[in-house]
């Protein structure tokens, strides 16, 4: 109640053309469903309001934003999911990058196989460390 209010003394003109508009009988009533609608909430706190004239709330009604795709969907919005390491290995980034990339294919606890990024220097060894201490104890 008192938002509606306030949306009276805020906005007068606004709801004035409106109740126009729907009295008017030539024009079509297409988009009138949608202007008398509330204002959307924007999906993303981060992401701009498109700002559009009555004219165009009357005819087409305002058009909502699509969601961002996750990043990670495997995830599911758990950044800490648990897994086991199936194969570890490096790769080559894509053509104006250089370098190996050291990457780990790893098993999530929901099943599902994923590429992790194992971030750091010096990741992987070329011969593990065992291999290393076992060849000096046997010279």
């Amino acid at each position: 109640m008192p938002v509606q209010f306030l949306r009276h003394l805020v906005r007068p003109s606004v709801i004035a053309s409106l109740s126009q508009a729907v009295s008017r009988p030539t024009r079509p009533a297409i988009g009138l469903q949608h202007a008398a609608t509330p204002f959307l909430m924007r999906p993303m706190a981060g992401s701009r309001a498109h700002k559009c004239t009555l004219i165009q709330v009357l005819r087409q009604g305002r058009i909502a934003q699509k969601l961002r795709k996750l990043r990670s969907p495997a995830l599911a919005n758990r950044p800490e999911m648990k897994g086991v390491c199936l194969k570890v290995g490096t790769t080559k980034p894509k053509k104006p990058n250089s370098g190996e990339r050291k990457i780990a294919r790893v098993r999530l606890s929901s099943g599902k196989v994923v590429t992790a990024y194992i971030p750091g220097e010096g990741a992987l060894d070329r011969c593990k460390a065992l291999e290393r201490r076992a060849s000096r104890t046997a010279s």
